[in-house]
């Protein structure tokens, strides 16, 4: 009985490790192209909020870290658009923490003289049928943004109709727009701050 259940042990154990093996192998052998498919579609994101005539630069690998209230809570990913050597523009990471059913993330393309240059929703929880008309596929409200210029941070224009700016809202549903706009709105103000503090930024780790 002893020596049964040691050579089934034995056997469990060769078993076990070869899954492990094959498990490793496999993860090898994919990551690289799971890698490729993430950079390619986040490019194909950031074609969405900033023209590919704008920069010159490899975008994705100019990516650091910035922690300011004014993109949201947390720390959040900014990528440096250069044209030649000069820093032209900037793709953001920014929350609207304040959605009807939460916080809302966003992408935010900007240069850095208050021109919004697009905006895509990332991720939220909105009602659908409602708050979920920021969404590009439901509606194109979102659209609205590119092109907009934020004339300071009291820009009466650069807010939802309902409370005297440009920006529409939804039939019933007020507090998303509003979230989104303000987001919007805060993030391009910061786009401007970029130039004085791109040299004490930190690098994205690779």
């Amino acid at each position: 009985m002893l020596k049964t259940m040691q050579k089934h042990g034995v056997t469990l154990a060769i078993f076990a490790a070869a899954l492990t093996g094959l498990t490793a192998l496999v993860n090898s052998l994919t990551k690289s192209t799971i890698d490729e498919q993430a950079a390619s579609q986040q490019k194909a994101l950031f074609d969405q909020v900033i023209p590919a005539s704008f920069y010159d630069n490899e975008l994705q690998k100019s990516c650091f870290i910035v922690q300011d209230p004014q993109l949201g809570k947390g720390e959040h990913r900014v990528y440096i658009a250069r044209k030649g050597d000069k820093a032209v523009g900037a793709v953001l990471e920014a929350t609207a923490p304040d959605g009807y059913s939460g916080a809302i993330q966003l992408l935010v393309g900007a240069d850095f003289s208050g021109t919004i240059l697009g905006t895509r929703v990332t991720a939220h929880h909105e009602t659908p049928g409602l708050g979920d008309k920021i969404e590009l596929r439901l509606s194109d409200w979102i659209l609205s943004f590119a092109g907009k210029v934020i004339h300071g941070e009291n820009d009466p224009a650069f807010a939802v109709k309902k409370d005297g700016g440009e920006f529409d809202q939804f039939t019933g549903a007020t507090i998303t727009p509003r979230a989104v706009v303000n987001a919007v709105k805060r993030a391009g103000i910061f786009a401007g701050t970029l130039p004085a503090q791109i040299n004490n930024l930190p690098a994205c780790e690779e």
